[in-house]
């Protein structure tokens, strides 16, 4: 006799994250950070830019399953994107 797996009681356990972006002040960046966001997984849950002469320093708000290194790592390859900094995660359970 076949059974299906019982449904777990617990939801995926995901994180919030907050990344600072330094990067230049040039009119692509800002698609290139949404593109990798979005092509890593991670939804965008805020986000903040400020300009200061030639640098933008742009700040995420991003919320995934998946973990923070993986969107680190694309976005520091960036040509424009001089460094990226992590802020406290803040965990958060989905119903």
């Amino acid at each position: 006799m076949n059974h299906a797996p019982l449904a777990s009681n617990t939801a995926p356990l995901s994180q919030v994250n907050t990344l600072e972006i330094h990067a230049k002040s040039r009119p692509e960046v800002m698609e290139r950070v949404l593109r990798v966001v979005r092509h890593r997984g991670f939804n965008l849950n805020a986000l903040h830019m400020e300009q200061d002469c030639q640098q933008l320093r742009i700040t995420v708000t991003v919320e995934s399953t998946r973990p923070i290194a993986q969107l680190w790592s694309q976005l520091v390859k960036l040509v424009d994107v001089s460094r990226v900094d992590a802020l406290e995660p803040q965990p958060r359970i989905h119903a």
